[in-house]
């Protein structure tokens, strides 16, 4: 049976943002699978991928140069617009053999700080001049979407220049009281650490780094939120005290003093987030935040991360909020179960302390 490739892609797609899906998985021998509210479910009613058809999607989303580049990497990450009603951020890979795809809808539109049930001090950060915020937390669990937001809200309030390094671009941003120059790992710049350097020379106010996955990347962000400049950027780890270990540790020992002498200076906060399955269906972000602040910045200059935890559990009035101490407001608002508040806890018994 011929298949029209575009008819049966635009199929797969439409049907994700219909379903408002975060993920869709293409892979061969299976039905298409979306994940919704976290869980993957079949689309039953669609017919099983076979491996030609599957290699045949990938090429279709990937075009011509793409996809020859892709045969020699077997690994590719681009993004793809969907007749301008969505963006999806996809990446392609060989398993078995055979050609996957998993694609994550990217909304058309940005939706802000309050709109995504975040804390409202996030609202200072898109107010600061100068400075390093982290965004952080496990893979999917919506830190690029804080990060939108983020330069979204400065674009509405702020006449800035904002660069972002991204890989690959995701949500599109249109200029209103800012400048915005989105920059593409492969497409406008070879590498993170490369674009970042070069935006000393580009006059930015703001900067935002899609990921840092190197030590060359994380110092020149460190050395630009010295500088003078607002950096925003994200890391995968889970905690704030896990987040400045990583950053430390990612450099040789002799240079590790200087690192956390120069974080505890540019430092503005860290947000570690994760999306928890509502009650009520969809996902809610439960959120640790940590304010650098003169204790804090004394914990990390003096290599005593492991205090961090105590400050920002006792330092709520201020603006911190531990993770435990905003699953349970989320418990008690009756936005998430008990249940889940525990399996997302890094600490499940310090919860359990806190609601008796």
């Amino acid at each position: 049976m011929n298949i029209d490739y575009p008819i049966f892609l635009k199929e797969l797609l439409e049907t994700t943002i219909r379903q408002q899906a975060s993920d869709l998985h293409i892979s061969p021998n299976h039905n298409p699978i979306v994940r919704i509210s976290g869980r993957l479910i079949p689309l039953i009613k669609l017919k099983s991928v076979s491996p030609e058809e599957s290699i045949a999607l990938a090429k279709l989303m990937m075009g011509d140069d793409r996809f020859e580049a892709f045969l020699a990497t077997k690994e590719m990450d681009f993004s793809y617009d969907h007749e301008g009603k969505a963006r999806f951020r996809v990446n392609v890979y060989y398993q078995k053999g055979a050609v996957a795809s998993a694609l994550r809808l990217i909304p058309k539109n940005i939706t802000g700080i309050d709109g995504l049930n975040l804390p409202t001090i996030l609202h200072d950060f898109a107010k600061a001049s100068q400075g390093f915020v982290i965004i952080t937390g496990p893979s999917s669990h919506g830190k690029s979407t804080t990060l939108a937001a983020l330069i979204d809200e400065i674009n509405h309030t702020r006449a800035d220049h904002v660069i972002t390094i991204e890989d690959p671009i995701e949500y599109i941003f249109t200029d209103d009281k800012c400048i915005i120059d989105q920059r593409e790992v492969g497409q406008d710049t070879n590498s993170f650490s490369l674009a970042l350097k070069a935006t000393f020379r580009q006059d930015p106010d703001v900067i935002m780094v899609g990921e840092m996955r190197d030590p060359d990347t994380i110092s020149t962000a460190i050395t630009a939120a010295e500088t003078g400049h607002l950096v925003f950027a994200t890391l995968h780890t889970n905690s704030a005290s896990q987040t400045i270990h990583r950053i430390v540790d990612s450099f040789p020992p002799e240079q590790q003093n200087q690192v956390r002498v120069q974080l505890a200076s540019s430092l503005l906060g860290i947000v570690s987030q994760r999306l928890v399955p509502r009650t009520k269906g969809g996902l809610i972000p439960a959120c640790e935040v940590m304010l650098n602040n003169p204790a804090v910045s004394n914990l990390i200059r003096e290599n005593k991360v492991h205090e961090l935890d105590l400050v920002i559990e006792t330092s709520a009035e201020t603006g911190m909020i531990s993770l435990n101490r905003s699953l349970s407001n989320l418990v008690r608002l009756r936005e998430i179960s008990l249940v889940s508040a525990l399996s997302y806890s890094l600490s499940p018994n310090e919860l359990r302390r806190l609601f008796k």
